[in-house]
């Protein structure tokens, strides 16, 4: 049976991707990677992931690259003197076989280098994509616009995640035009932990959406 494996993008940069991340990892047993970090004087997605999932350090991967400015990852890797490259990302060997999760830096089309995107990477790892969504005015949009980034990339969608207080009518646009499911919704915690991540699963999520069946 295969491991469930996923790659989780956001429409936007602060939707939500690292807390629908680590929801992930608490549910699905899983491990977590983030190829490309930016802005690591201030933050570290891994870091907040092991917290919130409360991961041993043994299941979070380390970053293909790592950079300080916290801006899109070409940029910050120009100013490192860097340059990202796509043939230095590949699924850590201690994960190939387990649950993972992969987390994007910023959106599909955020450039990695002078010639790619993070579709770009999302194709070289081949994982289903959780597309995370901010749940408020402007969704319906930026949704399907990442929808259409995805599949005009040929990249496999496994659903939307929607952050933010339930509004039915961005459920049902999102779910009609843009041809997915929506799988979770988030709403906004008066904590966020490992039993909170949990019951939000439990209570919001679609389960069946990560089986062995939905997965294969």
């Amino acid at each position: 049976m295969m491991a469930a494996q996923y790659f989780v993008t956001g429409t936007d940069t602060g939707v939500g991707k690292t807390v629908v991340s680590a929801l992930l990892c608490a549910a699905l047993d899983a491990s977590f990677w983030k190829p490309i970090q930016t802005g690591t004087n201030t933050d570290s997605d891994s870091a907040t992931v092991a917290q919130l999932a409360e991961l041993p350090p043994e299941r979070i991967f380390a970053e293909a690259y790592r950079f300080a400015p916290p801006v899109s990852p070409h940029l910050a890797a120009r100013e490192a003197r860097a340059k990202i490259s796509l043939s230095k990302i590949s699924i850590p060997v201690g994960a190939r076989d387990s649950a993972l999760i992969v987390e994007g830096a910023g959106g599909v089309l955020v450039p990695v280098n002078d010639t790619q995107y993070m579709r770009d990477v999302m194709r070289e790892l081949g994982l289903p994509i959780i597309v995370a969504a901010r749940n408020s005015l402007g969704t319906i949009n930026h949704t399907l616009l990442t929808l259409a980034a995805l599949r005009a990339s040929r990249l496999r969608v496994a659903g939307v995640v929607l952050n933010g207080e339930s509004n039915g009518g961005n459920r049902e646009s999102i779910e009609r035009y843009g041809n997915v499911r929506v799988i979770g919704e988030i709403p906004r915690m008066a904590r966020i932990d490992r039993a909170a991540l949990l019951e939000i699963f439990s209570k919001h999520f679609d389960g069946a959406a990560f089986s062995a069946a939905a997965y294969a």
